[in-house]
């Protein structure tokens, strides 16, 4: 998404076809995400994750969240899933599509719009990525 900024910086990579950077632990190796930041960045080495994954568990977002819920208004219902990353983590995203969803999918990270100014990650069934 050119032009539009990340929602927070360091989530993905910049590159043509951007991946979530996680941390790896240096005392075992464990990968978590995203990458921390402060002191606790210090523990940990950056890790491009996987662009692909399988869906894991999902759930459909029905009503308007609490504030500061920011995103598009008027409010339309939305999925929000775990995507397990294989061999890393399982990360927690929002999810393109309330559609055709099903445990053990394959999903592939997208970059989308979220406001007009700001970008953010999301995860599309991969025959429609």
């Amino acid at each position: 998404m050119t032009g539009l900024k990340p929602l927070s910086d360091g989530l993905w990579t910049d590159e043509l076809e951007p991946r979530l950077i996680g941390g790896q632990r240096k005392s075992d190796g464990k990968i978590i995400f995203p990458m921390p930041t402060g002191d606790a960045a210090s523990a940990f080495d950056s890790v491009p994750l996987s662009r692909t994954g399988k869906l894991w568990s999902w759930t459909i977002q029905g009503f308007e969240p609490k504030a500061p819920y920011a995103g598009p208004q008027p409010f339309r219902p939305f999925g929000v899933g775990y995507v397990e990353l294989p061999g890393q983590v399982i990360v927690e995203s929002r999810l393109t599509s309330i559609t055709g969803l099903r445990i053990g999918m394959d999903m592939e990270l997208v970059i989308e719009d979220f406001d007009g100014e700001r970008a953010c990650f999301a995860f599309a069934p991969k025959e429609s990525a």
